[in-house]
């Protein structure tokens, strides 16, 4: 009953269709550097570069570990500002998905759903590392993927047809 409510089914289809769940969400290592502090020499106006990377390792058959590196670095002329690296870190489930659906999965659902964390985190560590707030954008992981989906696919050499 308290599973029905919830929205969870204990139905057979339920366990042999495709299943994406997120077991656990952490910090799972972060680095912040400010060489000379928030000393404001003129305007503020930093050239912001944003990296991100995604890393799986297997845990278990079923289980897996996506870690979403987020790299920040804040340039004030050809001074670093600061520099600051996160990665957020989901431990998730996957059963009965394709390979196709699984690299979607690692390539942009499981970063989508850290994103928000590690970008809570950037923030959080520019602010109290003295500079002003810092919000990164949003990110379309889905997008990404995509691009580098077809920027692959054009990398790759043809295949030779048989005669």
């Amino acid at each position: 009953m308290a599973n029905e409510a919830a929205g969870m089914s204990l139905a057979p289809e339920a366990t042999t269709g495709p299943i994406l769940h997120l077991q656990h969400v952490y910090l799972k290592d972060c680095s912040y550097e400010a060489p000379d502090g928030p000393r404001g020499e003129g305007n503020w106006n930093p050239q912001i570069n944003l990296d991100l990377q995604t890393g799986v390792t297997e845990l278990s058959p079923e289980i897996q570990e996506v870690v979403l590196t987020v790299t920040v670095s804040a340039k004030q002329g050809e001074k670093t500002a600061f520099l600051v690296e996160v990665k957020q870190a989901g431990v998730f489930l996957l059963r009965n998905l394709s390979e196709e659906d699984t690299k979607r999965a690692f390539g942009a659902i499981c970063p989508s759903v850290l994103f928000p964390y590690a970008r809570a985190q950037v923030s959080h560590l520019i602010t109290q590392g003295g500079f002003p707030q810092l919000l990164l954008p949003p990110v379309n992981f889905d997008a990404l993927f995509a691009a580098n989906t077809n920027q692959n696919s054009q990398d790759a050499p043809a295949s030779p047809q048989p005669n």
